[in-house]
């Protein structure tokens, strides 16, 4: 069995119009779709207040094979929160004022949560966790793989500083920003990833480079978690079998089947 953990981010979107309520979050999305997996004991760090919100994220994954156990619930503060936006095509975008997330954007690791880390196969955290300085210090001492999601982080320059502890390094992207990611494969031994919405996604190993299409969605409901989807069918996948096009290929089913409802799983 593979040991993974996802962090930080647990949070709630709220649709606007409706006030429906979709459990969401990088790192609980990504969760959601690697417990799909048999082969991957699957563990999230967090932390949730004492809310309706909470109980919308410990609902949603009640029925999934995740390891609970180290989601912090913290008296007086309120769980992670997105106002979420949708246009007539099905994107989300978000005003100024949609997110309050304070208590996953100021998380820092306890020692405890630390040693949960280290000790695992496989970690996933996005770029902006607050406690991403301390993922990559622990990984360079230890021997879990790294998967990061970049999200739409653009400073080439400042994720170079991370390229040699990352093993799957991830960005939603466009298809002039490939030369450097290119560049990138070929000085760092990771697997450097770029989502391509609709054009699919290209991933770079040692200057090699693989395509594979998006599928055609007839369509789409919300794009909301399918990155995170995508990520956890291509990260899983490699750490079972190891083969960079398969992955790749799981990750777009699973952003495909993303696509055809709310919320992110």
């Amino acid at each position: 069995m593979i040991n993974l953990v996802a962090l930080p981010c647990l949070c709630v979107d709220v649709f606007d119009g409706t006030n429906e309520m979709y459990a969401g979050g990088e790192a609980l999305n990504f969760a959601a779709h690697a417990s799909r997996f048999k082969e991957i004991n699957v563990s999230l760090i967090g932390a949730v207040g004492q809310d309706s919100y909470a109980d919308c994220i410990m609902d949603s994954i009640s029925g999934k094979k995740i390891d609970v156990s180290h989601i912090r619930v913290e008296k007086g503060k309120v769980t992670a929160n997105n106002r979420t936006y949708l246009t007539p095509d099905g994107d989300r975008y978000y005003k100024e004022d949609s997110w309050a997330g304070d208590i996953v954007d100021k998380m820092i690791l306890n020692r405890n949560e630390l040693e949960v880390v280290k000790k695992s196969d496989i970690v996933f955290v996005h770029f902006w966790a607050g406690c991403f300085k301390q993922i990559i210090e622990l990984k360079k001492n230890s021997n879990f793989k790294l998967a990061v999601d970049f999200v739409e982080y653009r400073d080439f320059e400042d994720m170079e500083k991370y390229a040699p502890y990352v093993d799957y390094f991830m960005i939603s992207g466009e298809e002039r920003l490939l030369p450097k990611f290119e560049e990138f494969s070929k000085k760092y031994k990771g697997l450097f990833n770029m989502s391509l919405a609709d054009k699919g996604s290209v991933t770079y190993d040692n200057g090699e480079k693989y395509i594979v299409p998006a599928t055609v969605v007839k369509e789409i409901i919300d794009t909301t978690g399918c990155g995170d989807s995508y990520h956890a069918g291509f990260v899983c996948s490699h750490m079972i079998n190891g083969d960079i096009y398969e992955a790749m290929v799981v990750g777009t089913e699973f952003a495909t089947e993303t696509l055809s409802h709310y919320g992110g799983f």
